[in-house]
């Protein structure tokens, strides 16, 4: 959920300012720049429910192997280790995608990821028993998963920037910090092989457990 919503009036100031932060990062500007490629129209700076990006986002889950379940995920998981709910926003369930990517290989059966439940699992006293990734590390792979799943829907033609903005990717502006979080997360998704030369979503798979993974990020 967007911590400050941004309209459209401050949007190309702040826009420029995170582009020309990242210009001398030719990877993270790749990165950026296909994000921010589509500005959508409308007065509402929200997540797209077109049925046709839903149905591009089903199809992308399909390819990756998932199965699809007809339910609304407040009424049962997000990822049931086998399945995803299909009864989201295009944009939450892309967002799936890159979790199944940038999860631990032993991870991927578990429900939500063992990541704990997530914001649109009803279930979540299940889902929280089977965690095993907490706190930093956590969020460093939450981080991973929202970024890539972002880049999908843009390499679908998707507005991807309104889930950059919801997922609150622009929260810090261009600030230094911000900036080198966005430049270190561009930077695992392509040591991980998740992202291409040109910043595009591959579809590799995490190979890394969590010990070696998380360490690798904190040297990164």
């Amino acid at each position: 959920m967007i911590l400050t919503p941004v309209d459209r009036v401050s949007l190309p100031a702040l826009l420029e300012a995170f582009a020309c932060a990242v210009a001398g990062d030719p990877l993270a500007s790749a990165v950026f720049g296909r994000i921010a490629a589509v500005v959508p129209g409308g007065d509402l700076l929200t997540l797209s429910t077109d049925p046709l990006h839903h149905a591009q986002g089903a199809e992308l889950c399909r390819e990756f192997g998932f199965g699809l379940a007809d339910v609304d995920p407040q009424d049962y998981f997000t990822w049931d280790g086998e399945r995803v709910a299909t009864r989201m926003e295009p944009s939450v369930l892309i967002h799936e995608v890159g979790h199944f990517q940038c999860c631990a290989p032993s991870r991927r059966p578990v429900l939500d990821f063992g990541l704990g439940a997530g914001p649109e699992t009803g279930r979540k006293a299940e889902a929280n028993a089977v965690q095993s990734v907490f706190g930093v590390d956590a969020d460093v792979e939450e981080g991973l998963s929202s970024l890539l799943g972002i880049l999908w829907e843009a390499e679908l033609g998707q507005p991807a920037l309104l889930g950059f903005l919801e997922q609150n990717w622009l929260e810090g502006g261009a600030s230094p910090h911000n900036i080198a979080h966005f430049r270190k997360m561009v930077r695992m998704l392509d040591r991980q092989g998740l992202i291409d030369a040109q910043g595009g979503p591959t579809r590799a798979l995490r190979a890394m457990e969590d010990e070696e993974f998380f360490a690798a990020w904190r040297v990164l």
